[in-house]
């Protein structure tokens, strides 16, 4: 397993993260163990900044993508690095603001806003609304009405570019459930014309995630720019704001490819500025949205081994406490990762059979990582495996009835909790039994009777 951010071995040749020994961690907080590098994080931000201001001599925004993790705490931290945030749901709104994170730099996305999320949007004062559809302009044009502050809007485009990654993770594509088409783009604007609460102030695309070529960010950069000319002749003013989203692609694995985040950072920086140039256009606001290639390479995740069993032949299982229920990406993007053996960094890595790291969901496609090297392991050993910060966290669940990880940050040998484990009380919290199933005699009679 490649090493990542603060990661190192220490003399008691056990994984150090933070400069936090993995092996306490999990007896000090349990597992499975999400751990957030914070240093890493920081570190990525502020390559993410130096590459798109060296590429764009414009105003740059870097937006941190939500979706990808989000609590509280790490909300905190977002808004103390200058970051804007964009969240996609009412409860992500929800975290933001019980944050205090600054209304002003807040994006509210989704393809189907609520009219109380439209209201939370509008009340606290969100800096843009990115609108998705016509049904929702249209609800959104009647909650604003008698709003003292107008609302700043873009408009989510289909720019009909397909990319090249998995099926799940494309967004720009003309069959795509995300955006607006070009005749619904003109009567946008019709509407928008006569709302005087609300404000258009550019555009907004998406293109997919784990991306590695930056021909499609050039090519949506420069047709962004003819759109948000024409745009803004249709409305009456120029638009002054372009976001080209983000998706730019992170390796899980060594031997992955991971292109040079200045690849990213140029191809969208000159297409923009080569298109505005064409148009004689002052440049544009900026707006960037990295999510997974921010977050991803900060997270590592730890687990303890349960039992290892070994098919002669075939196949060595290392089964830990994890699972689907807290890594679903394998299952659903066939994904796979790298792993090491936390407390037995230096010992040598058994190649006799495949290995195959699992969890314990009642799932054949529970896969943690795929054909790994790990020493000998035995029940009570930890597996860490890296580049666990984006997706993995915000997509968890509780199938199974299993509880929730804790979230736990790292930095300069400090630990501290961002999420609390989920108990066992956690999980029924909600559970609500009928009146007549409270009676012993409800059950139906076909089920009293049998022996």
């Amino acid at each position: 397993m490649r090493l990542r951010g603060t990661m190192r071995v220490n003399e008691a040749g056990r994984l150090e993260i933070g400069g936090c020994d993995t092996v306490e961690l999990a007896e000090r907080f349990g597992t499975p163990l999400y751990l957030l590098d914070e240093a890493a994080f920081t570190a990525r931000v502020a390559e993410l900044a130096a590459a798109f201001q060296a590429a764009y001599p414009g105003e740059v925004a870097l937006v941190y993508a939500g979706k990808a993790f989000l609590t509280v705490g790490f909300a905190r931290l977002l808004a103390s690095l200058g970051l804007w945030l964009d969240v996609a749901s009412g409860g992500e709104l929800y975290t933001a603001k019980a944050a205090g994170f600054p209304p002003e730099r807040l994006l509210v996305h989704g393809n189907n806003k609520s009219d109380e999320e439209l209201r939370m949007s509008l009340e606290g004062g969100a800096g843009r609304l990115v609108v998705d559809n016509l049904p929702e302009l249209r609800r959104l044009i009647r909650l604003a009405q008698g709003k003292a502050v107008q609302t700043r809007l873009l408009l989510r485009i289909r720019p009909g570019i397909p990319v090249h990654t998995h099926n799940h993770m494309q967004t720009g594509q003309e069959d795509s459930k995300f955006g607006l088409g070009p005749d619904e783009i003109t009567q946008a604007v019709s509407l928008l014309r006569d709302a005087p609460h609300l404000r258009l102030v550019g555009l907004h695309a998406h293109l997919g995630s784990q991306l590695h070529d930056p021909e499609p960010y050039r090519r949506l950069a420069e047709g962004m720019v003819a759109w948000l000319e024409r745009v803004g002749e249709l409305y009456g003013q120029p638009l002054t704001e372009l976001d080209v989203g983000g998706g730019w692609a992170v390796a899980y694995r060594e031997g992955d490819r991971e292109p040079p985040i200045g690849l990213w950072a140029e191809a969208v920086g000159t297409g923009v500025q080569e298109a505005a140039a064409a148009r004689e256009m002052p440049l544009p606001r900026l707006l960037v949205e990295p999510g997974r290639i921010a977050i991803a390479p900060a997270g590592t995740t730890l687990y303890r081994v349960g039992a290892v069993k070994t098919i002669p032949g075939v196949r060595r299982y290392v089964v830990t406490d994890g699972g689907l229920y807290e890594n679903v990406r394998a299952a659903l993007y066939g994904a796979n990762y790298e792993a090491a053996a936390a407390n037995k960094m230096t010992a040598p890595p058994d190649r006799s059979l495949p290995t195959r790291v699992v969890g314990k969901n009642c799932e054949s496609g529970d896969v943690i990582a795929d054909n790994v090297a790990l020493p000998p392991l035995e029940p009570g050993d930890l597996v860490a495996v890296p580049v666990t910060g984006a997706y993995h966290y915000s997509m968890a669940s509780n199938y199974n009835r299993l509880p929730r990880p804790a979230v736990v940050v790292v930095h300069e040998g400090e630990a501290e909790l961002l999420v609390e484990r989920e108990s066992y009380a956690d999980l029924i919290r909600h559970d609500r039994i009928p009146a007549r199933w409270v009676q012993a005699g409800a059950l139906p009679e076909s089920v009293s009777r049998r022996p």
